[in-house]
């Protein structure tokens, strides 16, 4: 989805020199600049608005809102950078692995991040209270739980020897989430096997693949793709019967067995959205710091469970902030 700019008023504030030399638009415009697919963000994209138009900003009549999106191709991102820097927005506002290479991309253009991904070990900022230079955001923990997820399907599905981590491999951060998994797996006992994807073309294939290699559970990284595809993902997990495990309540709620990790993303986006706002009015994003969420969530979906023939014990029930039925 790509918004079009549109200015009420162009012939007045064409009047002015400044404009009609082009320094700098009538309307500032923020940047939307994402690897995943504009169909699975409707409501993070939602919420950043809410948090924009609660700074005072409202969309049409003093801030224009330019998405960009990658569909799952992170590789595409930079191309996509350049083409908002070269439109001389005013905020670019990007996911982790484009909040990346936006930030390769510009050092002057503020940058507005929302991340599961650490900050400070991707490089993004110096620390969290002093981010410094032209960026700050908000994180949550995401990939750093990956271990804890893996060792909550092993608690559930003990009989799953062999288990399956689905990563995205344009993402900076599926190095690091295939040897979290493999030190994890090692210490449970278990095989592990990496699985790519990165387009929901691949997604059928991966899903036939379990089969193939005997996995029992499955896996899904963190990575803003599969947040985008929740829905498909879950889906899919239970067409197959594939015990599986996400991150957000989003995948638990659609169907998946389960899901730990940070609150909602749309949580991110509305803070995000109000990052934003007070970036237009003045403030420098290194001044800000960034905003951490620690909490995390356990989601179970009974239902599914019971579809999967799982008995899930009391004390895994006792320890979830939410059950499904």
């Amino acid at each position: 989805m790509r918004r079009r700019e549109f200015i009420a008023g162009l012939g007045a504030t064409a009047a002015s020199p400044l404009a009609a030399r082009g320094q700098q638009p009538a309307i500032p415009v923020v940047g939307f600049l994402n690897g995943a697919s504009a169909a699975g963000y409707a409501n993070m994209v939602a919420a950043f608005r809410r948090g924009v138009d609660e700074a005072g900003y409202v969309e049409g009549r003093n801030v224009l809102v330019d998405d960009r999106w990658a569909e799952g191709n992170y590789e595409r991102l930079l191309g996509l950078a350049a083409e908002l820097i070269r439109r001389q927005v005013a905020v670019i506002v990007a996911n982790g692995p484009a909040s990346m290479v936006a930030k390769r991309a510009t050092a002057t253009i503020p940058i507005v991040f929302s991340t599961t991904f650490d900050p400070v070990r991707l490089g993004l900022v110096a620390s969290l209270n002093r981010p410094g230079g032209n960026i700050t955001g908000v994180t949550n923990l995401g990939v750093e739980v990956g271990p804890k997820r893996s060792g909550l399907m092993h608690e559930l599905v003990p009989g799953a020897s062999i288990v399956a981590l689905l990563v995205n491999p344009t993402s900076p951060a599926a190095e690091w989430q295939s040897q979290e998994m493999r030190v994890a797996a090692h210490s449970l006992g278990l095989i592990r096997h990496i699985l790519n994807a990165n387009s929901e073309h691949d997604f059928d294939a991966v899903f036939a693949s379990l089969t193939r290699i005997g996995a029992g559970a499955l896996m899904i990284s963190a990575d803003p793709f599969f947040t985008s595809q929740s829905e498909p993902l879950a889906a899919l997990a239970l067409r197959y019967a594939v015990p599986a495990i996400y991150q957000y309540r989003e995948f638990a709620a659609a169907g998946g067995l389960m899901s730990y990790g940070g609150p909602s993303p749309t949580d991110n986006y509305h803070s995000v959205g109000l990052y934003t706002g007070r970036i237009l009015k003045g403030e420098k994003a290194g001044d800000l710091p960034v905003e951490q969420t620690t909490k995390v969530n356990l989601i179970i979906n009974l239902k599914t469970a019971k579809a999967l023939g799982l008995e899930i014990s009391p004390t895994l029930l006792a320890l979830a902030d939410e059950v499904i039925e």
